[in-house]
């Protein structure tokens, strides 16, 4: 189980470490998940406007600038060729999208794997929640500075919006406010450290157990199932006993049939019969 040291919201050090849930923070790192994730971020970023001007696009006129021969230089067709000054570009940038999806599972794992990543660094710290009245960088910035992390990259993750801690962090230029479900694997590798609320990991008791509610989900989808079992059983006994009238029924029509048949077989050899005998 990891564990991560734990801070006041003025940012005086507390004894006891907190104990981060272990459905996600289980010390599992996927480098392939990270790079993938990493890599599709900075491309969605890019806006893809790039564009240079063809030989068909730059000004410039139609007409040869001078004979075919008998002048002694290169021969021309256009001063707009690109090896002309102020002439096309060959195979230039176009205007193209740059957008990259990955599957979603991935981009989780990713996420899940940048946290396990600093939290194994001990370079995730957690906080009480922080209230402020006002935006206030002064205020943040002493904050930061108990807890010692001032002169480094920090991410700040709070429960939610909150725009009085965003504001007051947005012009400083180590420090990046966030959510903690808007956080991407990329803004979490760019930081050195992650400051986490504590309340995002939910009621959690004294520090250094696990959070009270960490098997609820099992707990949850365990009846879910149960009850979809319970549910499913009458139904299982009425298509069966469904089934199994259909099929009797159609056993006794296929006998009353072979019955008949028989019948009119013995019919017809005893009118065969009784003709030979009459001639």
């Amino acid at each position: 189980m990891l564990e991560a040291v734990q801070y006041s919201a003025t940012g005086s050090k507390r004894r006891s470490k907190f104990a981060l849930p272990a459905a996600d923070y289980d010390g599992t790192v996927n480098e392939a998940s990270l790079h993938a994730s990493v890599r599709a971020y900075l491309n969605n970023q890019r806006q893809g406007t790039h564009k240079t001007k063809t030989r068909a696009e730059v000004s410039g006129g139609t007409s040869k600038p001078w004979r075919q021969k008998g002048t002694g230089r290169a021969r021309a067709g256009t001063i707009r060729a690109a090896q002309w000054r102020g002439g096309g570009v060959v195979f230039g940038p176009r205007p193209r999208s740059y957008r990259t999806d990955i599957p979603r599972k991935m981009r989780q794992l990713a996420r899940r794997s940048a946290l396990n990543a600093r939290a194994r660094e001990d370079a995730l710290l957690v906080i009480e929640p922080l209230t402020f009245d006002a935006p206030k960088t002064a205020k943040l910035a002493q904050v930061l500075a108990n807890v010692g992390v001032i002169d480094r990259k920090v991410l700040l993750l709070t429960d939610g919006t909150n725009s009085a801690v965003y504001l007051s962090g947005r012009n400083m230029p180590g420090v990046q406010v966030l959510p903690y479900a808007e956080a991407a694997a990329y803004h979490i590798l760019w930081s050195d450290v992650v400051v986490v609320e504590e309340n995002v990991f939910g009621p959690a008791g004294e520090a250094g157990e696990a959070p009270a509610d960490a098997d609820a989900p099992k707990a949850a989808t365990a009846v879910k199932k149960a009850a979809t079992k319970t549910a499913r059983k009458p139904a299982a006994k009425k298509v069966t006993k469904k089934v199994t009238k259909k099929a009797a029924k159609k056993a006794v029509k296929k006998a009353a049939k072979k019955v008949a048949k028989k019948a009119a077989k013995k019919t017809t050899a005893k009118k065969a019969t009784k003709k030979k005998g009459g001639k």
